[in-house]
């Protein structure tokens, strides 16, 4: 039964790529999923919108969808298909449950996003009570992450970078390379240890969750930690959020600085929003691009993550008698950062903007929604004292000295680039 297993088992990574463009193909040529309503401010839409008979069938053919690619994933990489039927509808329904909360509108103005909502449910259960072993190896966090990640790349379009402007991208490479360094320094001076160095350098730099997501896919991390780092990210983009707008109009700064500011050093995209509404529309515009300059650094960021860290934490024979070469970089390799870059190149030149905008509403809710799997796989599977132990102090205050250096540069660099 084993050699027949492996017989038929394909490397994580080539399986995440093969179903992320599958996903890609149905939704371009075949069937596109319908983008269920979690949207909801009363009881009123919880019943009449959310619990809609409509909306019902589109969550279970959203389900049905999702298992049938679940089970391909599950087969080709030879893990149990019975124990992933029986796991599955479990880890959905609960993220569905995370969906529906963080669809709230009084939640969304708080900006707490629905991988935070997963990641809680998952910890709650998975910390109070005894999950059985088949369970525990039904959890394809790893698959659901990298999925999300292919997907993550249809979005990062070529011709939206030109559209950012070039003060806008400017700031975000200016940005992006010194928090990045800062982030990295001081880590290594805290004792901080190299996974957790390479997540929150990222994170703090680039685009928060999906800048923490993807680096911890280029290095193969240690889910629990990205968890760790996902928290402090989402925590601290909230005060952020309130607190610069004000301290910006209490310094009477220029909107465009303003702008430029709030979306260089918040790290959430929703966060960055709201808040630069919260200045006026200028502001909201510069925060916009500025945010989504830095959002499209994110595949190159993580292709050189990938190479550096082949590269550098080889540890096999070959690897450590001479330099890694090609080859073994190239075994070693992270295969779904391909497919992240592949699905940018084919949605930014091949495929027509009316297509383009038909189905990137759909891809987003499929993305999101492979990212939300993962965190309640991720929360069900993680003891909370393993993510909150004292040991975990020393990157709670790297994350936060880093958090303090990139308002400040990118406060610097706003004026010198934006101020008139």
């Amino acid at each position: 039964m084993s050699s027949q297993t492996k017989q038929f088992s394909i490397h994580e990574d080539w399986t995440v790529v093969i179903l992320g463009f599958l996903i890609i193909g149905i939704s371009l040529f075949i069937y596109l999923p319908s983008v269920p309503v979690f949207k909801w401010s009363n009881g009123t839409d919880l019943r009449n919108e959310v619990f809609s008979y409509g909306n019902i069938i589109d969550l279970f053919l959203q389900f049905v969808y999702f298992l049938v690619i679940g089970l391909t994933g599950a087969f080709l990489v030879g893990k149990s298909i019975k124990n992933f039927l029986l796991g599955f509808p479990v880890v959905y329904v609960l993220t569905v449950i995370a969906l529906i909360l963080a669809g709230n509108t009084f939640v969304k103005g708080l900006n707490l996003e629905a991988v935070i909502f997963s990641l809680a449910i998952g910890l709650s259960i998975g910390n109070f009570f005894k999950l059985p072993e088949w369970f525990r190896t039904a959890l394809s966090t790893e698959i659901f992450v990298k999925i999300g990640l292919v997907l993550l790349g249809t979005s990062v379009i070529f011709s939206d970078i030109l559209k950012a402007g070039s003060l806008g991208l400017i700031q975000a490479l200016v940005v992006v390379l010194s928090v990045w360094y800062f982030a990295f320094w001081l880590c290594g001076k805290l004792k901080v240890d190299d996974e957790l160095k390479m997540m929150i350098s990222s994170a703090v730099s680039i685009c928060g969750v999906s800048a923490a997501i993807a680096t911890s896919g280029a290095i193969k991390g240690d889910s629990k930690k990205l968890s760790y780092v996902i928290s402090m990210v989402l925590v601290t983009a909230i005060p952020m959020m309130i607190f610069m707008p004000i301290i910006a109009k209490y310094f009477n700064f220029p909107e465009e600085v303003t702008g430029a500011w709030l979306g260089g050093s918040i790290d959430t995209s929703g966060a960055v929003v709201a808040s630069g509404s919260l200045v006026g529309e200028t502001a909201l515009k510069i925060s916009t691009i500025v945010k989504f300059s830095q959002n499209v650094l994110l595949g190159i960021a993580a292709f050189a993550i990938s190479v550096y860290w082949t590269y550098t934490h080889n540890k096999s024979a070959e690897a450590v008698e001479s330099k890694p070469t090609l080859g073994i970089i190239w075994e070693r390799f992270p295969k779904f950062v391909i497919g992240f870059i592949a699905a940018s190149l084919i949605f930014s030149f091949l495929i027509p903007s009316e297509t383009r905008d038909a189905v990137k509403d759909s891809l987003k809710n499929l993305q999101g929604l492979w990212f939300a799997l993962a965190f309640t796989s991720i929360g069900l599977e993680t003891n909370f004292k393993d993510l909150f132990s004292n040991n975990s102090k020393k990157p709670l205050y790297a994350f936060l000295i880093a958090q303090l250096f990139n308002v400040i540069i990118t406060l610097i660099i706003a004026f010198l680039l934006f101020g008139k």
